[in-house]
């Protein structure tokens, strides 16, 4: 009777494992659907995500673009720097092409600009664009010409109606495509980060190899953006369900 007893209470102990391991299996593959990026990247001055030759291995980025509200920096002591932008290359290379605003507070006063820059070239205002704190923006880059390695750049603002768009000749490897926030370099010094709030990025998608579609289209990794003893200075949330967007957030 005893060693009838004790081989029930076997079976239902494997059959509770059973069911509590395949309910854990579930919870992950939930987990790993919602948001399947293959690693989490820590970095001194970018939050956000990224898709990589690293991780697809024939990745020949030709487009990327998203959507962005300007936010609006916080009053702290000191000169605090920010910039939100899409990308392409600079993760694997130096050949980074951006395009994207500026969100800083320094001397006393708060400036916001919208620029582009081509790397190792430094980064050009865009006179032709006023931007304020809640504007939403919309940016793209895209090659126009593979074989003259032209690119061209558009960034708008949807709430005043301005608009900027230019083409381009750099030679970019195309091996990433990037939805940054930034901890700017400035005179050769990482800057202190500015207290920007969040900024959720929206309609975030890709063009490589012939195939374009949403950001979860393709294998992507997250960024986390610490200082140099690991410290988190911003966080970043999962990808929303249509893998098209994500917000990044700022840590006091």
């Amino acid at each position: 009777m005893r060693l009838k007893n004790r081989a029930i209470v076997l079976v239902l102990t494997w059959i509770l494992l059973l069911v509590l391991s395949f309910s854990f299996l579930s919870v992950l593959l939930a987990i790993f659907a919602h948001n399947p990026q293959g690693e989490s990247i820590s970095s001194e001055s970018w939050a956000g995500y990224i898709i990589s030759r690293t991780n697809n291995p024939k990745l020949q980025v030709t487009a990327i673009n998203a959507s962005w509200a300007v936010p609006r920096v916080n009053d702290t002591a000191g000169d605090n720097y920010s910039s939100v932008w899409i990308g392409v290359g600079g993760q694997l290379d130096r050949t980074l092409i951006q395009a994207g605003t500026e969100q800083d507070e320094f001397s006393g006063q708060e400036h916001y600009y919208a620029w582009y820059e081509l790397l190792p070239n430094f980064a050009v205002k865009i006179d032709a664009l006023s931007v304020s704190p809640g504007d939403v923006m919309v940016a793209s880059l895209r090659v126009v010409d593979t074989n003259a390695s032209r690119w061209n750049i558009q960034i708008g603002d949807l709430t005043t109606g301005q608009s900027f768009g230019t083409t381009v000749a750099y030679n970019s490897t195309g091996y990433s495509g990037e939805w940054i926030v930034e901890r700017p370099t400035v005179n050769n010094n990482l800057a202190t980060l500015a207290d920007f709030g969040s900024v959720s990025f929206t309609g975030c998608y890709l063009e490589a190899n012939n195939i374009s579609g949403p950001m979860k289209t393709f294998y992507f990794s997250g960024i986390l953006m610490t200082n140099s003893v690991n410290i988190p200075l911003a966080s970043i949330s999962n990808l929303a369900d249509d893998g098209t967007g994500f917000t990044v957030n700022y840590i006091p």
